[in-house]
């Protein structure tokens, strides 16, 4: 008799895997509602370092040159797929999935949209051990080339039909401490073109003079000479309290047209991961799936040498609210 697990990875390659096949030419692409203009300047694919993963100079050559890394199936598939289990398992009991699917299929009911739900990572071994495991952590330690420590805080996304993420940098969101430290963004089974993962613009960490008066502003910063925004921080009106939100662009081809380089992207499959730095523009394409959620997780990695953001560190990170915000 098999085993419970081996029941669901059985499950997730017949049915679940089977509904995504990789296409060998890039159809039209949307994000955030704008088609993307398909020329061959202004679109492409990830390069995948997967050939370098054991070649550390490399590694960082391309990071410089990049200002990412895409590693194909460099995590083992069969964790990925049970960290998927255990997810999926629990936006059900959270009562986002269509309960006449199984909930491995990611299915959402009507209205979805946009599932932001960390806590599903918390007490979860399948995805602890997966983004903070040895697999990963020894990665980050390599690349780095001394110790390293995470973010304790991990955001996971389960992204419903509709608009992606819209354009933007992370380093407005989490650049109190290093602006060194990385982003890993990790997808949790396939994803298709039509459901929509992340894509980075080729070349933006290099655009400082397009980037410096955006990227290095705080959006839990406020004014503390000006009562409305003291007000709106103190009681966490008004989208937190933010004057800022964060968001480069709600136009990405427009964006594009600004910074240059393409807009770069791929079909991730379970396995994959995605490394970024603090000062890459990317977002995400939208998901044009009838009823199907695209589920991913980012965490973030540093030296552990370097000072870290407090609002993501500690068994119950600030992160962006009220206790988060700074005055200026």
């Amino acid at each position: 008799m098999s085993s419970p697990t081996a029941t669901i990875l059985s499950l997730s390659r017949s049915v679940y895997l089977r509904a995504m096949p990789t296409l060998s030419a890039l159809p039209q692409l949307y994000a955030y509602g704008h088609a993307l203009e398909m020329d061959d300047a202004k679109v492409g694919l990830l390069r995948d370092s997967s050939d370098a993963a054991d070649d550390v100079e490399e590694l960082r050559r391309r990071f410089d040159a990049d200002g990412y890394l895409y590693m194909k199936g460099y995590l083992d598939r069969d964790e990925v797929l049970e960290a998927r289990r255990s997810l999926t398992d629990g936006l059900a009991a959270a009562g986002v999935l269509d309960e006449r699917f199984p909930s491995l299929e990611g299915v959402c009911k009507p209205g979805a949209g946009y599932v932001f739900k960390p806590e599903l990572t918390n007490n979860n071994p399948a995805v602890q051990n997966l983004l903070y495991g040895p697999r990963l952590t020894g990665f980050y330690r390599r690349f780095y080339g001394e110790e390293i420590r995470h973010y304790d805080f991990t955001w996971l996304r389960a992204i419903g039909p509709g608009k992606g993420t819209n354009p933007h940098c992370d380093l407005p969101y989490m650049g109190r401490g290093t602006h060194r430290h990385m982003t890993c963004w990790l997808p949790y089974g396939d994803i298709s073109f039509e459901l929509g993962g992340l894509m980075v613009l080729e070349g933006s960490h290099r655009r400082m003079d397009l980037l410096e008066n955006y990227v290095y502003r705080d959006v839990d910063s406020y004014c503390s000479n000006k009562p409305e925004q003291v007000t709106n921080a103190q009681t966490g009106a008004k989208g937190f309290g933010w004057t800022f939100t964060g968001t480069l662009s709600h136009n990405p081809p427009v964006l594009r047209n600004k910074f240059g380089g393409r807009w770069l992207t791929t079909e991730y499959q379970p396995g994959d991961f995605l490394t970024f730095g603090m000062f890459l523009v990317h977002g995400s394409l939208d998901n044009r799936t009838e009823n199907r959620l695209r589920i991913s997780s980012d965490s973030r990695y540093q030296r552990a040498s370097e000072p870290i953001d407090e609002r993501w560190i500690g068994p119950n990170p600030p992160g962006h609210t009220t206790a988060g915000k700074r005055g200026r």
